[in-house]
C-alpha cells in the first residue's frame, strides 16, 4: 500500500474498555480537527447494533473529555457496526459488505494478541486485507520468542510497511519534544555526549498501585509493562544519532541502532521490588514474584555514548507521579574545593508538566568563594497537548510510520530484557510512598538518584532558585 490516506477505519474490540476510555475520545478529536472523514466500522461480539454503539460512544465521551455536539454528530454519521464472532467467516463477509467501496482500509486490532492470527487470517480470506494496513496494540508479545511469532503471523498477510505497532507513548508530544530539543538546538550537540555527560537517568514514577488491574499486572510486571516499550522509546530518543532524513525509515533506523548497541541486562545491574500490600490486590497471587518496581543500568556501546551508564527506574506506589530525565555532567577541574560542588545537570520532565531545566553552580550569598547549586528553568508548559491516541491513529491513517515500532526494534527491545526476565532474580519488598527497596542502592548513579518532586514543589523550588 502507498502512503495514501486510508479510506476506512475498522476497529476490532469496539465494545471494549480501551475503546471506551481512549478510542472514542480520540476519534471525536480527529473529526474536530478535520483528520477523520471516512467510515469508522466497529467490530465486536456483543449482540449490539449500530444504535447501541453510538450510545456507547456518547457515554464514553461524557466520561472522558466531553461531548462536542458538532463533532459527535459527524462521528455518529461515520460509525458503522458489525457484530459477530471472530472465528466466523460470516462476520468478515459482513465487514466486507460494510466497507462498500473502500479499497485501502486500516484495521485496528484493539484486541488481545492471542486473537491476532485469527483476525488477520479471516481478513485475508474475506479480501478485506488487500490494499489495507493493520494497527496492533501492545503488549507485542511477552518475550522475544512470542514477539517473533507475532511478527511471523502478521507478515504472512501484510507487508512490514503496512504494519503499525502502537506504543501510545510515542504519540505523546513531550516524548517527541526530546528529539526536537536535541536536533533543533545547536548548543545541545556540544554537550550531549560521552565527553561531558557522566550518567543519564530516566525515572517513571507513579504514586498509585495497580488500580484493579491485578490479574493483568501479575502476568506482566513493570519491566514488560513500561520499561521494555515506553522507557526504551525514551532512551532511543535520548541516545539516537541525527537521522539522515526525516522520513519514518531513517528515524526508525537510528532508534534501532541504539538498541543494537546495548547488551542484554546483567543480573547484577537489575533490582526488582514489590510494594507491600500488592499481594492483597484482587487477582494477584498470594506468593507473587511479579515486580512493581525495577531499577536497571544499561550501557550503549556507541561512538556517542560508550562508557556512559544509563539508569532506568520505574515503579508504582512511589512518592509522586512523574516522568523525568536527568543527565549529570562531569565535574569541572574546579578552582574551589570539589567537595562543595554539585554536578551540573540537564533535567527534562515529560509529565505531569513539560520542563527543560539546567542545574548549575553560582556564588553563594556572603563573603568568599562559597558556591551553591541552583536550577534555571528554560521552559515549562502543560503536558496536556492533544491525546496520544489521536496522534498515533491519525498518523496510521496517513501512512506515517514514524511513531510506530518496527519489527526489528521490537525484537531488539525484547533481546535486551529477555534473559534476565527468565532468571529467578529476587524481588524485594518496599513501603508505599518510598523510592523502591533499600537494595536499589546497588543500581544507583554516582551522586545518587535525582528524585522528581511534585509539580507544586518543583514550581516553588525552581521559581525561588531562578
Amino acid at each position: 500500500m502507498t502512503n495514501s490516506h486510508s479510506d476506512a477505519l475498522v476497529f476490532f474490540g469496539a465494545t471494549g474498555d480501551l475503546a471506551y476510555k481512549k478510542i472514542f475520545p480520540a476519534l471525536q478529536a480527529m473529526v474536530k480537527r478535520g483528520q477523520l472523514n471516512v467510515p469508522v466500522i466497529g467490530v465486536a461480539k456483543a449482540g449490539w447494533n449500530l444504535d447501541r454503539l453510538r450510545a456507547r460512544a456518547r457515554e464514553s465521551l461524557e466520561k472522558h473529555g466531553g461531548v462536542d455536539a458538532v463533532s459527535f454528530d459527524k462521528l455518529s454519521s461515520l460509525l458503522r457496526y458489525v457484530d459477530g464472532d471472530y472465528q466466523d467467516a460470516a462476520t468478515f463477509q459482513a465487514l466486507r459488505k460494510e466497507l462498500r467501496d473502500a479499497h485501502n482500509p486500516n484495521h485496528y486490532l484493539a484486541i488481545p494478541p492471542v486473537l491476532f492470527e485469527t483476525v488477520v487470517e479471516q481478513l485475508a480470506k474475506s479480501n478485506c486485507a488487500q490494499g489495507a494496513r493493520v494497527i496492533v496494540e501492545k503488549p507485542f508479545g511477552h518475550d522475544l520468542a512470542s514477539a517473533r511469532e507475532l511478527n511471523k503471523v502478521l507478515l504472512r498477510f501484510f507487508d512490514e510497511a503496512d504494519i503499525f505497532r502502537i506504543d501510545h507513548y510515542l504519540g505523546k508530544r513531550p516524548v517527541n519534544n526530546m528529539v526536537a530539543f536535541r536536533f533543533a538546538n545547536t548548543f545541545v550537540e556540544a554537550f550531549w555526549n560521552r565527553t561531558y555527560i557522566e550518567s543519564v537517568q530516566i525515572t517513571m514514577a507513579e504514586d498509585f498501585g495497580v488500580q484493579g488491574r491485578g490479574a493483568f499486572y501479575d502476568q506482566t510486571g513493570t519491566i514488560r509493562d513500561v520499561v521494555q516499550n515506553h522507557l526504551f522509546q525514551v532512551l532511543s530518543n535520548l541516545a539516537m544519532q541525527p537521522p539522515a532524513r526525516l522520513d519514518s525509515e531513517s528515524v526508525r533506523d537510528e532508534k534501532v541502532k541504539v538498541l543494537k548497541a546495548i547488551s542484554p541486562i546483567e543480573e547484577t545491574n537489575l533490582v526488582r521490588g514489590q510494594f507491600l500490600g500488592y499481594r492483597d490486590e484482587p487477582g494477584v497471587a498470594k506468593d507473587s514474584k511479579t515486580e512493581t518496581f525495577a531499577a536497571l543500568k544499561l550501557e550503549i556501546n556507541s561512538w556517542l555514548w560508550k562508557g556512559v551508564p544509563f539508569y532506568i527506574r520505574a515503579g508504582k506506589c512511589l512518592p509522586v507521579t512523574s516522568t523525568e530525565i536527568v543527565g549529570k555532567f562531569r565535574k569541572p577541574p574546579a578552582l574551589v574545593p570539589e567537595s562543595t560542588l554539585t554536578e551540573n545537570h540537564l533535567r527534562l520532565r515529560l509529565s505531569p508538566e513539560v520542563t527543560i531545566a539546567m542545574g548549575m553552580m553560582v556564588l553563594a550569598p556572603g563573603e568568599g568563594m562559597a558556591t551553591q547549586a541552583i536550577e534555571m528553568v528554560a521552559s515549562r508548559s502543560s503536558a496536556a497537548d492533544g491525546d496520544a491516541y489521536e496522534r498515533v491513529l491519525g498518523a496510521a491513517m496517513e501512512g506515517d510510520a514514524t511513531l510506530f515500532a518496527r519489527e526489528d526494534y521490537v525484537e531488539e527491545a525484547w533481546r535486551i530484557v529477555d534473559p534476565v526476565l527468565k532468571m529467578s532474580t529476587p524481588v524485594y519488598q518496599y513501603q508505599t510512598n518510598a523510592w523502591g527497596p533499600r537494595e536499589v542502592e546497588r543500581v544507583t548513579p554516582i551522586g545518587g538518584w535525582s528524585n522528581p518532586t511534585s509539580y507544586e514543589t518543583s514550581v516553588a523550588t525552581s521559581g525561588a532558585a531562578a
